[in-house]
């Protein structure tokens, strides 16, 4: 059995009129985050970490911002996209280790809700999702309240078909 590990990052500024959406979680806010999608940078550092570990492209070579049928689409159903590409290269997920940098929102009492979201959405155990936040202590454009950033890495394994041709 052979694992790997990725990376990923995303970052989005707020923008007034927006819904705010955390790992296909809506939260109540008078704005949210700037984006051809629904701009969940929770799920689009998943995204990329689980690309990443399987030596895949990106997001946005899969989901380019320059398609109108991606436009306003849930990461959720993204995220399930990207999974269902790593199923087709015989790959599984072990875990997932999610931050999210924020001065605001608050997030913890939203995380059983994203860590099912991401569960059903890439068919893994709520156990082995970590999810976490921070701040960025009131420094940089994070800091003063401008967007939200997500780091994410993600492990997996691709377990190898064997017949007779292939042992």
């Amino acid at each position: 059995m052979e694992m790997y590990v990725g990376f990923g990052y995303d970052v989005h500024r707020f923008k007034k009129g927006r819904k705010l959406i955390l790992g296909g979680v809506e939260m109540a806010g008078p704005k949210g985050l700037d984006g051809h999608s629904d701009a969940d940078v929770l799920a689009h550092a998943l995204m990329d970490a689980l690309l990443g570990a399987a030596g895949l492209n990106d997001i946005g070579y899969f989901f380019p911002n320059t398609d109108p049928k991606y436009k306003n689409i849930s990461s959720i159903s993204l995220l399930e996209f990207v999974y269902k590409e790593l199923r087709n290269q015989n790959f599984f997920v072990n875990n997932v280790d999610i931050a999210v940098i924020a001065e605001s929102p608050k997030i913890c009492l939203f995380i059983d809700g994203m860590k099912e979201n991401i569960s059903k959405a890439i068919g893994l155990k709520k156990e082995r999702i970590g999810i976490k936040a921070t701040t960025n202590e009131k420094m940089g454009f994070l800091g003063r309240g401008k967007g939200i950033a997500a780091m994410a890495v993600a492990s997996i394994r691709r377990e190898r078909k064997y017949d007779d041709k292939n042992p």
